[in-house]
């Protein structure tokens, strides 16, 4: 089961530890299509779009990880889609040289949201904790 992380479950960031360590098999440098924000809060967003998104592509060794990630990234699969902080879908991720990696799940935040928490547009595509934007 594939995973595409971008934010603070990314290896070295404050929730990789708790939610994947020991739980990944490969972990490859990857690359989605979106449009990434960085929140007040200290974590970013990703919403749909057509730029390149940097992060993690993270096999895991089951699928029972996907219900902590759920919880943790204010996801219930039961509840509409606007009243989730993200949600959970599948995209098509590559590698940094473009080669296809196939699907993976990745936690989306509607644009809407995102501007209402007061994200800001990180065009690099890139997150990460150690510089945060005030």
């Amino acid at each position: 089961m594939k995973v595409f992380v971008y934010g603070t479950l990314k290896p070295g960031e404050e929730n990789y530890s708790r939610y994947c360590a020991g739980k990944v098999v490969n972990t490859t440098r990857a690359v989605a299509q979106g449009k990434l924000f960085a929140l007040p809060m200290g974590y970013p967003a990703m919403i749909p779009g057509d730029d390149a998104v940097y992060g993690y592509l993270l096999s895991l060794t089951n699928s029972d990880v996907l219900t902590a990630l759920d919880e943790l990234e204010g996801y219930h699969p039961d509840r509409d889609a606007s009243e989730n902080l993200y949600n959970r879908k599948q995209i098509e991720t590559q590698d940094l040289q473009g080669h296809l990696l196939g699907y993976a799940w990745v936690y989306i935040m509607t644009e809407k949201l995102a501007i209402q928490l007061q994200g800001i547009h990180q065009p690099n595509g890139w997150w990460s904790s150690s510089h945060k934007h005030k």
